[in-house]
């Protein structure tokens, strides 16, 4: 019952709209159509109500009221996730897991349960067990009869001794090991009758999956089945980024008050449509899922995933009268191995952000942000500490993300914020430097007008790291509330070596310049892209707006003219290294810039940790012939 009362501590608000679906009912807001579905078996309709630990509760509202579904999947967790679980759980033994599953789903649980919709997420992070508890609670409370599971196993911490300093600098310093488990425990722990399933670390693909193999019995060595089922879970687990979310062509995007949140509408042969409740914000359609498609993937001929290899290089995108039709994923058998995540603490970091205003604001921001580190690097000397790891300074409002290709004019700027990130390996150095911040109202430039957040707190600076484990090595349980408890049987099917799949440095079709007539065009006014990180990578897809305007984006958009756009975007240390892949299936091309986001997520310094604008920026190059 603590974890119960720990996490209905809530503002009365947050209550009022969770245990009052009418409140956040989108008729209150939009006309809603009753949707048409088929009931057969044939079909089974999969809807994401989460695409990461904070997004909006109303979505799981929304999607069980007005969408007819089969499963609901929440999806929450990511690299910096599971460093902010393993921080939570260091404070209490009951924490460790994502609460937001019990805020939003909770007070729902009669309602799924008289729909007879089936419930999976990876909300457990790294303590599924006591999620498990609190949800059995709340359910008991509320009178609903419920079986839950939990899928345990890719807690694989305690094999941290074996881990070498090739896959992790200070192996000693190891602050959690997960890893990233398949669709197999899902299907069974519904194959036992489990209304709620939870996992911890699992791919995010594999909560919609798991459902699909269930419902269709689809064989594990049918891999273009189980990659197209793959694909399904990929375009909708990031919730509304599939209906319109983070678009390029935002500005045609309505109602993102109550953006509508995925629905996958699988069939047996593995096609799929993609939609969302009707008579609700955002929008589906080629744009929106062809950016989902290449979000945050490598090698689109090799994305490599516990159950299968999926070749999304041929998917075909096709807009319907109810949605985007996906087909022509293909699938190669899974790998032997697990990828292991883990992290690791490299000292701390603190960061402290400021506006200024007035005439030579980003001249003022620069120059405060100077004498700050600098003062601090005196005491540090006049006490004997060492200096600061590592120093980001950024000046937003001076275009400084862009460098050389910044505008001119954005220096003359009267308007900017000064950003001031650092790195040290002692905990009260950085309890120096947030004091001293304070000092720059008073003592230094004119225009600085408040600190964003007051004094800024250090934080530990937990950096991800990745390896492969056999899987035969670990072993899966799966337990359920009513006392059941079994290891998961492997599944005897053909695998492919690691050899077979290295990826491909560069797929480069012979495309001559001839072929096309003299321009000069900003790449915003041909193609929709869509940037996200792998760790220290950032990946920016790239599609063509009109299929014809494909072959030139294969003759303009090389590597080496990507790779220098980005130049200074390189971590520090290292140098950034552009990958290009092809994916003609949509007419797009998949980049990846490997060193290019100081550290990775969890551990940089930079205000655009995980390149959530490198797809834009890449918007502004100028693709020209001459």
């Amino acid at each position: 019952m603590n974890n119960f009362n720990n996490i209905t501590k809530f503002s009365r608000l947050r209550k009022l709209l969770l245990q009052n679906p009418s409140v956040i009912n989108p008729r209150r807001f939009f006309s809603v159509t009753p949707m048409t579905t088929n009931n057969s078996k044939d079909t089974v309709r999969i809807g994401c109500a989460s695409g990461f630990w904070g997004d909006t509760p109303t979505a799981v509202s929304q999607l069980v009221n007005h969408g007819k579904l089969d499963f609901l999947v929440l999806d929450y967790l990511s690299e910096i996730t599971m460093s902010l679980l393993v921080a939570a759980q260091r404070k209490s033994k009951d924490l460790g897991w994502c609460p937001d599953f019990a805020h939003s789903v909770g007070p729902l649980l009669g309602q799924i349960k008289r729909q007879g919709i089936k419930v999976v997420s990876n909300a457990g992070g790294i303590n599924s067990i006591a999620c498990m508890q609190t949800m059995s609670s709340i359910a008991k409370k509320s009178g609903v009869d419920i079986k839950i599971a939990v899928v345990l196993g890719d807690d694989v911490f305690h094999l941290r001794d074996t881990v070498t300093k090739e896959h992790c600098p200070d192996p000693t310093s190891i602050t959690s090991m997960n890893a990233y488990l398949g669709a197999a425990p899902i299907r069974r722990a519904l194959d036992l009758g489990a209304d709620i399933v939870i996992c911890g670390r699992c791919t995010d693909s594999a909560l919609a999956l798991g459902p699909l193999v269930h419902s269709f019995d689809w064989a594990w060595d049918d891999f273009d089945l189980i990659s197209a089922g793959s694909l399904a879970g990929h375009l909708i687990e990031c919730g509304a980024q599939a209906t319109g979310g983070i678009c390029t062509e935002w500005e045609s995007v309505p109602g993102w008050e109550n953006n509508g949140f995925p629905i996958a509408i699988c069939d047996r042969s593995g096609k799929s449509i993609i939609t969302k409740p009707d008579g609700t914000g955002g929008l589906v359609n080629r744009c929106t899922v062809a950016e989902q498609l290449l979000y945050e993937i490598h090698d689109p001929t090799a994305y490599v995933l516990p159950d299968s290899v999926c070749d999304l290089s041929h998917v075909q995108i096709a807009e319907q009268t109810n949605g985007v039709l996906v087909t022509g994923v293909r699938g190669l058998p899974p790998t032997d191995f697990y990828k292991i995540g883990g992290t690791y603490q490299d000292g701390w970091k603190c960061t402290t952000v400021s506006p200024v205003i007035g005439p030579k604001a980003a001249d003022k921001a620069l120059k405060t942000a100077e004498a700050i580190v600098a003062r601090c690097r005196g005491i540090y000397k006049h006490l004997k500490m060492a200096d600061f790891t590592s120093v980001y300074t950024h000046v937003l409002g001076t275009e400084q993300a862009y460098g050389e290709y910044a505008r001119k004019a954005a220096r003359d700027t009267r308007e900017a914020v000064s950003w001031i990130s650092v790195q040290h390996q002692d905990r009260n150095a950085l309890e120096i430097f947030a004091r001293e911040v304070a000092s720059a109202g008073t003592g230094m430039a004119p225009g600085l007008t408040t600190i964003v957040g007051g004094r800024p707190k250090p934080s530990p600076v937990l950096k991800f790291f990745s390896y492969l484990q056999p899987k035969h090595e670990l072993q899966i349980t799966i337990k359920t509330s009513d006392g059941h408890e079994e290891v998961l049987e492997p599944t005897k099917i053909p695998t492919s070596s690691l050899e077979d799949l290295k990826l491909k440095s560069s797929i480069s079709s012979q495309v001559s310049d001839a072929e096309f007539p003299s321009y000069s065009y900003k790449l915003s006014e041909l193609a929709w892209t869509r940037s996200g990180d792998k760790g220290d990578s950032c990946n920016i897809g790239v599609i063509a707006k009109d299929p014809s305007s494909y072959p030139l984006l294969l003759a303009s958009l090389t590597e080496d003219k990507v790779a220098k756009y980005f130049a200074h975007k390189s971590s520090p240390g290292k140098s950034l290294i552009c990958k290009r892949y092809e994916v003609p299936g949509v007419h797009g091309l998949n980049f990846v810039l490997e060193n290019s986001l100081g550290g990775g997520g969890i551990a940089s310094l930079n205000c655009d940790p995980q390149g959530k604008a490198y797809g834009q920026m890449l918007l502004d190059m100028q693709v020209e012939k001459a």
